[in-house]
């Protein structure tokens, strides 16, 4: 028999087993044409569960409810699977964070989701305390991750998976960019974890929420003393249908994808530097890499369809651990993957004792630093932002020897450098 999973395909709680699964090649499958308010009220998924609560896992041993129990059920399915930790007190740590999720972040984000969906009373003080209470433990994981890429050990865990998953209601639904931005090592742990390829196979491209949802009355039964009248079961269908509510797993209807903009980048003039060309040149270059890649670059640059820009990290002064800073940067390129097309840049890790200085050099398309790229990866505000001045020959020098790669770089060694092209 094989695993299947009772849940919509857009329920955060089911992303947690299949995300699971993923790691661990364990085939899950999910139920066919579940309809959340309907297949989750008939008889034989009562007897699965009988509150009648999604997920719910079928195995050849019985239906297994509750979420993180079916997370769990799955990875050790797997013999001595990391996702569990190797040592007892990782698989300590690892429960510690899940219950921290669990009553901490996703308890939270829960109470405060609910009442402005209609789904529980409203009460601005509740509310309020509510915020309160999720700003703490933001503040908290925030204080962890600021030297910590997982939450246990050096590699994604159950545990992982698990905050994540809770994390995503508050990012796809409740907290806006101006919220995150107070926990910027949450920010990051969040948009790093759902750019790992396991976790874009199920959940697929994230965006930020840019509001707050509007509160809506919880509904009330209607009066059987007062009838409505005969028009108004009409207009009440025509607002359900025009404004549809979440359902019971907290899931809403999945949007029709919008066409998508035409970058403005594509309608600016011709540029004589083809970028591509100068990418084929740097990685073919191997040798007298100054004569050859740093000569062509030059011969090819072109200041009016092309600018340049040095970029200094903000928060060097966090970078007390060489693997975390290394990972920071790794996936600060990793969320610029957007920008492939229109961009090539060198990012320094400097020094070899802590704390590590990390710097940059960006080719971008266009006389600014794309407005689409500053929308789309929040990193870039982790960053200061400096045109380069071509005309300046100590500038000029500075940014060949970032493409170089040169060492010793403002007197020091370098740590690495990486390369977006």
């Amino acid at each position: 028999m094989a695993l299947v999973l009772h849940a919509s395909n857009n329920n955060k709680n089911a992303y947690k087993a299949l995300i699971a699964a993923e790691y661990s090649g364990v085939k899950v499958e999910l139920a066919a044409n579940f309809e959340m308010g309907v297949s989750n009220k008939t008889p034989e998924f009562l007897k699965m569960n009988p509150i009648g609560k999604v997920p719910v896992l079928e195995t050849p041993d019985g239906p297994v409810f509750e979420s993180n129990a079916i997370a769990r059920y799955v990875a050790r399915l797997k013999n001595d699977n990391p996702l569990c930790g190797s040592s007892s007190i990782d698989c300590a740590h690892i429960e510690q964070w899940i219950d921290f999720s669990a009553s901490e972040i996703d308890a939270n984000l829960l109470a405060w989701f609910k009442p402005r969906i209609g789904r529980a009373p409203y009460l601005p003080p509740a509310e309020e305390a509510t915020i309160a209470a999720l700003k703490r433990a933001l503040g908290a994981l925030n204080t962890y991750l600021a030297s910590n890429t997982f939450l246990v050990g050096h590699s994604v865990t159950l545990a992982d998976i698990i905050m994540t998953c809770n994390l995503y209601l508050g990012f796809n639904r409740l907290m806006i960019k101006s919220f995150t931005s107070e926990f910027p090592h949450v920010e990051r742990y969040f948009w790093t974890m759902v750019n790992q390829p396991n976790f874009k196979n199920i959940i697929g491209e994230v965006k930020q929420t840019e509001s707050v949802p509007p509160v809506e009355s919880a509904k009330k039964p209607a009066k059987e003393s007062k009838p409505k009248p005969k028009e108004e079961p009409k207009k009440e269908a025509k607002k359900e249908k025009a404004a549809p509510k979440p359902k019971e797993d907290e899931e809403e209807d999945v949007e029709a994808p919008k066409p998508k903009a035409k970058n403005p980048l594509d309608s600016l003039p011709p540029s004589k530097m083809v970028l591509d060309e100068w990418k084929r040149l740097y990685s073919n270059t191997k040798t007298n890499f100054r004569e050859v890649a740093i000569k062509g670059f030059w011969d090819m640059y072109d200041p009016e369809g092309y600018s340049l820009w040095f970029c200094d990290y903000k928060y060097d002064e966090e970078n007390t651990v060489s693997y975390v800073t290394l990972n920071k940067v790794g996936g600060f390129l990793q969320r610029m993957d957007l920008a492939r097309k229109y961009a090539f840049g060198k990012m320094l890790i400097i020094g070899t004792n802590p704390p590590y200085k990390v710097k940059g050099l960006w080719l971008f398309r266009g006389q600014e630093v794309p407005q689409f790229i500053i929308d789309e990866c929040y990193d870039m505000e982790l960053f200061n932002w400096t045109k380069v001045d071509i005309s300046d020959e100590a500038q000029k020098e500075r940014a060949s020897q970032m493409i170089e790669d040169a060492e010793p770089f403002d007197g020091e060694a370098l740590l690495d450098a990486k390369c977006f092209k």
